[in-house]
């Protein structure tokens, strides 16, 4: 067993976990911050994607010591004040989701690319969505939905923190 200390969505958490825990695990199981996803088990549907110190990680690849000290943002950490973050607008008004099981993942990734580039063309949105799997929608609203969000962040209708 070992501990680790994390700040998640904002709180500051320390657990006892043991060594082998997932990060994916640790936050479904012992946090109950289930809109993390784990649909592969080996790191290609990035369903399980969160923030860990502002950049995309796919939790099923890393332990939950292995984190230790780390930011780490999960999709339960994007509204702020029961406001929608725009990314979360963006896929609800632009129809980005269908079954919803890969939306936290591509909201995540997401997250990341606007982080360091708010006007992301579409190329860079799909190459940024690559490790990510939709079997429901194909891409294209998805696109749209993170353009949506893009615009209204340019815009400064929403201040955003990853």
């Amino acid at each position: 067993m070992a501990k680790v200390e994390l700040i998640v969505n904002g709180q500051s958490v320390e657990k006892e976990v043991e060594d082998r825990t997932l990060l994916a695990q640790f936050l479904r199981d012992t946090l109950q911050l289930t809109g993390t996803h784990v649909g592969c088990d080996t790191s290609s549907c990035g369903a399980c994607t969160i923030l860990v110190d502002g950049k995309a990680v796919k939790s099923c690849t890393i332990l939950a010591v292995q984190a230790d000290g780390s930011h780490i943002k999960t999709i339960e950490g994007m509204a702020t004040n029961g406001a929608l973050h725009p990314l979360q607008e963006g896929f609800k008004e632009e129809h980005g989701l269908q079954c919803g099981f890969c939306t936290p993942g591509m909201i995540m990734t997401a997250a990341d690319l606007l982080s360091h580039n708010n006007d992301p063309s579409e190329q860079e949105i799909r190459e940024a969505l690559e490790g990510n799997f939709c079997r429901c929608t194909g891409y294209h609203n998805i696109v749209r939905s993170i353009q949506h969000a893009a615009k209204k962040i340019r815009s400064g209708e929403a201040a955003v923190s990853a």
